[in-house]
């Protein structure tokens, strides 16, 4: 049986979720191959854990310094596991790919939890995911989207990280919403609903009740809204060079300029070769299928189509909505941009 000491030392032990009511942690073994064989460490992907441990919070957080790590914060279906992924090489970086705990920190807080307890288990939960894998090795983490309301903590508490911001252009997002149909124009609303208890909506000025009159895919923009004017402000507050933007299109449209941008952006050397020709950037991230950028702009092209008069006036009105608040929706000085 391993013991507490070799499984903090070794990240192969994932740090997967918090145990709240105990206040510690539970590790689950996963070799590095896994993680990269899986778009999301998440039960449903890693399935039955041979082996967990929990160890106490206090534990970890004395026993495990803080690291630099990095971020790829991003506003859903705009290529941040393929990003990810192509960040992925074995004596350059080690990529984690919404590691459940990070979830486990927003619903401790949207539970109620003081901000310093939600603090500390974000700090337990950041000194563990940052563990490299290999000697020199960055690593690089994607949460899910769900986190960005504490974006800014986690920069302050991991020295020296670095975050880029991925995001689909608007319209390119609310496509993307209406092509996976019903399943995600309720989870449009769930994160809405998650992100009212945050705070993260009000100051777009819009409350529950308006919400509640909105269709679903303006419920869709309204969240897109509210993570671009976070994250503007955000930019603004930590310096670009520690907080990057970098646009969908450009990732799947130049990929091995767009990837080559972010590792530079966090630090890492990339080894030579290509990264657009390889399997991050041909097959469909969640189901691994084949899938080519060809692919892609022909289903957006069907669903373009089939939903355009109602993707034309979201977009539309949310373009009116960000006008009145100042919220930019093409950032200037994106990663990979001409001239960048």
């Amino acid at each position: 049986m391993a013991t507490t000491e070799a499984i903090l030392a070794d990240p192969e032990w994932l740090a997967h979720r918090h145990v709240e009511d105990r206040d510690t942690v539970r590790f689950r073994h996963g070799p590095r191959a896994r993680h990269a064989a899986v778009p999301f460490l998440v039960d449903d992907y890693l399935g039955a854990a041979e082996a967990t441990h929990d160890i106490p919070l206090a534990e970890c957080l004395s026993a495990v310094p803080r690291r630099p790590l990095h971020f790829v914060f991003h506003s859903a279906f705009c290529g941040s596991t393929m990003l990810a992924r192509a960040l992925d090489r074995p004596g350059a970086a080690m990529a984690l790919s919404e590691p459940v705990i990070l979830n486990d920190v927003v619903g401790f807080r949207r539970r109620g939890a003081p901000a310093d307890a939600v603090a500390r288990l974000a700090d337990g939960a950041l000194r563990l995911l940052a563990r490299p894998f290999g000697e020199g090795e960055a690593v690089v983490v994607k949460p899910s989207n769900v986190i960005n309301p504490l974006a800014e903590l986690l920069l302050a508490l991991a020295p020296g990280s670095r975050g880029v911001f991925l995001f689909a252009p608007l319209e390119t997002f609310l496509v993307s919403v209406a092509r996976k149909g019903l399943p995600c124009r309720l989870w449009a609303r769930e994160l809405a609903e998650g992100y009212l208890t945050d705070a993260f909506l009000q100051p777009l000025g819009f409350a529950a009740g308006d919400l509640f009159r909105q269709s679903d895919l303006q419920v869709a923009a309204t969240g897109w809204l509210a993570q671009h004017r976070f994250f503007l402000a955000l930019r603004e507050k930590v310096g670009a060079g520690r907080l990057a933007f970098l646009d969908s299109e450009t990732l799947t449209g130049e990929p091995d300029r767009a990837v080559g941008a972010a590792a530079r952006h966090f630090g890492i050397a990339m080894p030579a070769g290509s990264v657009a020709g390889g399997e991050a950037f041909n097959r469909h991230s969640k189901s691994g299928k084949p899938y080519t950028p060809q692919d892609r702009a022909s289903d957006y092209a069907a669903v373009r189509a089939a939903h355009g008069e109602e993707i034309a006036m979201v977009t539309t009105w949310a373009g009116r909505v960000a006008e009145t608040l100042g919220i930019g929706l093409d950032p200037p000085g994106r990663l990979a941009q001409a001239g960048s």
